[in-house]
């Protein structure tokens, strides 16, 4: 099944090239079926990019997804141009009325200032709120992981000694985790950033679930008991060459990056790196679509309502 995007979006264009198959309005009009409601909270600065990086995972699926786009509006995007930020996104007070089965939270660029101190905390601690009762189960990306968990939780986020960036081995770790099913016993994944959380703190709290994690990048997977909530600290969405382009934006500005580990074939950053965690990515989003989104959602999506606040 497709996935319905809005017209015109850039991504349509290169889901296209991809096999990927969209659809429009009028014909999602036509098929008997209840597409499932996405909303996709972009706060990365990349947003055209990011935007097509996940109505990619979201559309290679047998389901019809309904994909929605939302933005914070106490922060305006310089990287964006304005036109298509009116032409493709909401913000919260046009979607806050409405049920959905899933929401998905971006990463964002944030991580070394505390979360009060970022100028949409505020907003966003709202609609992490609002998900509790108007959204069956989110996914949330990196920073967002880590925002989350502090938000519902209390977790802290640390600073690491030096940036972890690169390509890395994980493994699964709880037994039976449907969000994995049919993951290989080691499977790879990119991370980007200078923030972690710990496990210690995680394991303190009876309703979270560690579903995977990484020798070197520490804690993956996080769930709440039946999945209304995920929480990703890597970014598998990313495309071959999105780290490539990271590496060089600083090394342009100046910031003198370490190289990204596992990334560069045999560490030299002037041949092109191979992807090795595609099909891990299309499998997590797969199953997150499947079992926790479509299996569990009610058919009349407004019933989220009533299934009551995660606890």
């Amino acid at each position: 099944m497709p996935i319905k995007i809005p017209k015109g979006l850039p991504a349509e264009d290169t889901l296209h090239r991809e096999n990927i198959f969209t659809i429009s309005n009028e014909r999602a009009g036509t098929q008997d079926i209840r597409p499932l409601r996405i909303l996709l909270l972009n706060l990365m600065p990349t947003k055209i990019a990011t935007e097509t990086q996940l109505a990619r995972l979201l559309g290679n699926t047998p389901l019809q997804i309904d994909l929605e786009l939302m933005s914070v509006e106490s922060h305006t995007p310089k990287n964006t141009p304005r036109e298509h930020m009116i032409a493709f996104y909401k913000h919260f007070d046009e979607v806050k009325d409405y049920y959905y089965d899933g929401l998905v939270i971006t990463g964002a660029p944030v991580e070394l200032l505390d979360y009060e101190e970022v100028d949409y905390w505020d907003e966003l601690a709202e609609i992490m709120e609002w998900s509790k009762s108007h959204v069956y189960s989110t996914f949330h990306i990196c920073w967002a992981a880590q925002a989350g968990l502090y938000y519902h939780y209390g977790i802290p986020k640390y600073e690491l000694d030096e940036k972890l960036v690169g390509i890395f081995e994980h493994r699964v770790t709880h037994a039976g985790s449907i969000l994995f099913r049919g993951f290989d016993d080691v499977f790879y994944a990119p991370h980007s950033r200078n923030t972690t959380v710990r496990k210690e703190d995680i394991i303190k709290i009876p309703s979270l679930k560690i579903l995977a994690e990484s020798e070197e990048a520490g804690v993956y997977a996080i769930s709440t008991d039946g999945g209304r909530q995920i929480f990703i600290t890597g970014h598998s969405e990313y495309d071959t060459d999105t780290i490539d382009k990271e590496y060089h934006r600083d090394l342009k500005a100046g910031i003198n990056p370490k190289l990204p580990k596992n990334y560069y074939p045999d560490d030299d950053p002037a041949k092109e790196p191979v992807c090795c965690w595609r099909s891990g990515a299309n499998l997590l989003y797969g199953n997150w679509l499947d079992y926790f989104v479509y299996q569990e959602t009610p058919y009349v999506v407004e019933e989220v309502g009533n299934i009551g606040e995660i606890r």
